[in-house]
């Protein structure tokens, strides 16, 4: 069989074609492709690596502006609570100062209205005494005809009210 003696022959030639193929190919792209790969690879890692360092400043860079802002506005709380405090003291001293302004006022006031009510009330008891010792005057000239002086009736009357 023919067939069978060609066989080496033509694998011999096919196996040395794919040796130069494996070898051509392996030293194109493991000598050229695959370092061009790797060094953008490289590039890629360190671009991020840097990227995430940009970032981490920036965290920490921001954390710290954060921080001061927090303490200016915890001072500004502070400050405003304070202000706050002594708004309302002295807005409680001006309307306690203004009670007891008013509170004077109105005592005096008071006092005052007290004595003009205490004087007319000694003014109605004396003009009372006054017509009570007239109508005790005409009674007893009506009742018994006699006539009495005004000042008898007026006595009378005073101790009729002080004995009651």
């Amino acid at each position: 069989m023919p067939q069978i003696s060609q066989i080496a022959a033509t694998y011999a030639s096919q196996i040395f074609w794919l040796l130069v193929t494996f070898g051509i190919l392996y030293f194109g792209i493991g000598k050229m492709m695959v370092p061009r790969v790797i060094a953008t690879v490289d590039a890629r890692e360190g671009r991020i690596a840097g990227d995430l360092a940009a970032a981490e400043q920036a965290r920490l860079a921001a954390d710290t502006v954060e921080e001061a802002w927090r303490v200016k506005m915890d001072e500004a709380r502070a400050a405003a609570l304070a202000e706050t405090s002594a708004a309302k003291a002295q807005a409680a001293k001006a309307a306690e100062s203004q009670v007891k302004s008013a509170d004077a006022e109105l005592a005096e006031r008071l006092a005052h209205h007290d004595l003009a009510v205490g004087n007319a009330k000694a003014s109605a008891m004396l003009n009372l005494q006054t017509v009570a010792a007239e109508v005790a005057q005409d009674l007893v000239a009506k009742v018994s005809g006699l006539t009495v002086s005004i000042d008898a009736a007026a006595d009378a009357v005073r101790r009729s009210n002080a004995h009651g």
